[in-house]
């Protein structure tokens, strides 16, 4: 994250004119965000039922533009009846560092939502600027469902525009109520939730049921569905099935992001739709390619329909090119991916068919194979990773690199080094994989980070490289691991 100092070194003249008046009145001034760290942390947090806690790094920007929204918002809540308290821990102190691996801290900042003496976790989804944490946060720190006793507290949850589950009982009380209860305090942070006696409430949906029955509103498809099976488990499968629209559609309404989140996140395999959608006689293809969607609906595939203009990222991040949109993507979660360009409406069905059937070849996103690969490093892409790594009866080390990463380029001249120590040995090649514009498919190579390095046997065995970045360390790890040659253990055995 960028560190941003200009604005405190331009007032750094100010705040030294005022230290005195500062000190003066600091004794008046309150700090309503509390400081906790690895001394009090468990302590303070076992003693609220509901506390809100920010991991914070100091050179974060994103952090400090949170910390005056985050001060205000404590501010507010204190005189909350009853206070909610919000605080934060320096998650880069190295003795707080275990509290941020142990809440699963991977970026900056992280809040956590900490239930009954942080014995249940949530995560913060809310705003971050101070008025919309506050009414987050009220609606968070309250009864997980809220009754809704007339039509107007029905209209104030249910507006059109987010995603609300309503449950509907004769009374509350039982067990299917219990199982309603349970769900909407697990799934709080995610959806809104309201129960109500007297279905007639509620703006949409047959107004003589007296339930029990869940109703989930949207703001797409059906607009609404029922459900009646209070297993938690399965309300839980039903909630998350039922918020996902059939087709996602990607693109620049900003109230479409959520939904788009919630595709790449669902564990099924995403078929993706990119097109200029306005263009001429785009309609049949649209229309079409919703008709395949219900028609593979539940089938463990979503679908979503990404505008050309929206989409340049990932059009980038896939490798493709804007001359063969439209073009449709399915991509499983092991990574592979299987492309389409060029479609025409009537493609899409057969397409999907052939992939759920196994029928249709990966894709790879591959770099062009150098024309010369002259350099002491020799250059790998995805098309010539089996050639050069997997056939080439070579000891490899492999290096995938994004061009971007600094630690990439101070390790390049030391590479560069190890290949020309073994420019003459025919059983050694040192190869690079730009691991961002080539796909990586299959088991063999973890990678999480850049540099990572891996050593390829002549024998198969694969192993991964974790020593120092020096010249003697990489050509001593290599001796290490290599296959010799014939010749070579002949050569060892005279001596």
């Amino acid at each position: 994250m960028a560190r941003s100092v200009s604005v405190w070194f331009a007032l750094s003249a100010f705040l030294c004119s005022v230290m005195v008046i500062s000190a003066e009145q600091s004794s008046e001034t309150k700090d309503f965000v509390l400081t906790l760290d690895h001394s009090n942390f468990t302590d303070t947090v076992s003693k609220h039922k509901f506390i809100v806690v920010e991991f914070y790094a100091p050179w974060c920007g994103h952090c400090k533009n949170l910390a005056p929204e985050y001060e205000k918002a404590a501010s507010i809540l204190s005189k909350h009846d009853p206070p909610v308290i919000l605080a934060k821990v320096d998650a880069n102190e190295e003795a707080n560092k275990y509290l941020a691996n142990e809440y699963e801290v991977r970026g900056y900042p992280t809040l956590k939502i900490l239930r009954n003496g942080g014995k249940n976790v949530q995560e913060y989804k809310g705003p971050r600027e101070a008025d919309g944490i506050v009414e987050y946060l009220k609606k968070q720190s309250g009864p997980a469902s809220a009754e809704l006793k007339s039509a107007e507290d029905a209209s104030n949850l249910i507006d059109g525009k987010k995603i609300v589950v309503v449950g509907v009982f004769p009374k509350f009380s039982g067990e299917e109520f219990e199982s309603y209860m349970a769900l909407a305090e697990k799934l709080r942070s995610d959806y809104e939730f309201g129960h109500t006696l007297d279905a007639k409430h509620l703006p949409r949906g047959e107004s003589s049921v007296t339930g029990p029955v869940v109703r989930l509103f949207k703001p797409f498809d059906e607009l609404f569905v029922d459900f009646k099976d209070f297993n938690v488990e399965a309300l839980e499968k039903f909630v998350a099935e039922s918020s996902m629209p059939l087709v996602t559609h990607f693109n620049k309404d900003p109230s479409n992001h959520q939904f788009v989140i919630k595709f790449y996140n669902s564990p099924n395999a995403k078929a993706m739709l990119f097109a200029n959608l306005s263009v001429e006689g785009i309609d049949s293809l649209t229309s079409k390619y919703r008709e395949v969607a219900e028609q593979f609906k539940g089938q463990g595939i979503g679908f979503l329909l990404g505008d050309l203009e929206a989409s340049q990222a990932a059009i980038q991040y896939f490798g493709v090119q804007e001359s063969q949109v439209p073009l449709i993507i399915i991509q499983n979660n092991d990574g592979k991916k299987y492309l389409k360009p060029n479609l025409q409406a009537n493609d899409i069905a057969p397409f999907v068919k052939d992939y759920k059937e196994g029928k249709v070849p990966p894709y790879l996103k591959s770099e062009p194979i150098p024309e010369e690969n002259k350099e002491p490093v020799k250059v790998v892409v995805a098309d010539t990773l089996e050639d050069m790594v997997f056939k080439s009866g070579k000891n490899v080390l492999l290096e995938f690199y994004a061009p971007w990463c600094g630690h990439c380029k101070k390790l390049a001249p030391i590479l560069d080094e190890v290949a020309v120590h073994y420019e003459k040995d025919d059983n050694v090649l040192i190869a690079k994989l730009d691991a961002t514009a080539n796909d990586i498919v299959g088991e063999n190579f973890d990678v999480r980070g850049y540099p990572t390095i891996y050593f390829r046997s002549t024998s198969g065995n694969i192993t991964p490289y974790e020593g120092n970045r020096t010249k003697e360390d990489i050509i001593n790890f290599i001796e290490k691991n290599r296959d010799k040659t014939a010749q070579q253990e002949s050569a060892k055995d005279e001596l």
